[in-house]
């Protein structure tokens, strides 16, 4: 009988207009994510040169983590912030990057999301990945191969993410060869001149 009065009482709820039976609220939207590029785009630079001495005296001049400080001519240096140069999870204070992957010869890092830019939300993380390697070519040669990658997604336009790609290319087309040339015995040139700063505005008239 009980049940009977329930389902009738249902009933009549459904036919009275503006009397209905309560539904539950539906869940709110997730936020979109602001470090998130909705649709990313990978972009690579793949480089090389050859060394004119064995793999293994290449990669103990040039392949520590914290040699970039040397050959990129980085004029604050390189130091480890965390853990050891060398092993995976080291971090330097380059980049704030973070040593992910190594070998004999080679090691992959990664940059986190870490400055106000990206932590604020204002620019999605790049995602950007560097990986240092030493091949053998013969006894005595050898060629190194750096491999970098990041999603460009985030520019404006093609001719920006062609200029960004062309300027990282530059910069590390330079420090390929001052790896080239510490590994050989040389000496490194001077670093290229930064551009000036911008001169300050004039203060307004009162």
């Amino acid at each position: 009988m009980k049940r009977s009065l329930r389902l009738v009482l249902a009933g009549a709820a459904l036919a009275v207009p503006g009397l209905a039976l309560a539904q539950p609220a539906a869940a709110p939207a997730a936020p979109a994510n602001p470090l998130l590029s909705p649709n990313p785009t990978y972009a690579t630079i793949p480089m090389e040169i050859d060394v004119a001495r064995p793999a293994a005296q290449v990669w103990a001049r040039v392949g520590k983590f914290c040699d970039i400080g040397e050959w990129l001519q980085i004029a604050t240096g390189c130091t480890i912030v965390s853990g050891k140069d060398g092993e995976v999870g080291a971090v330097r204070n380059v980049g704030g990057e973070v040593l992910v992957a190594k070998t004999p010869l080679s090691y992959a890092y990664t940059q986190t999301v870490r400055n106000s830019i990206r932590a604020n939300g204002t620019v999605p993380y790049n995602l950007y990945h560097g990986n240092l390697e030493v091949r053998p070519v013969t006894a005595t040669t050898s060629r190194i191969y750096y491999t970098l990658m990041y999603d460009n997604s985030m520019m404006a336009d093609d001719a920006a993410r062609a200029r960004d790609l062309e300027t990282r290319r530059t910069t590390f087309m330079r420090a390929m060869s001052n790896m080239k040339t510490l590994a050989e015995g040389g000496t490194l040139p001077p670093p290229p001149a930064r551009p000036a700063a911008p001169p300050a505005a004039a203060p307004a008239a009162k």
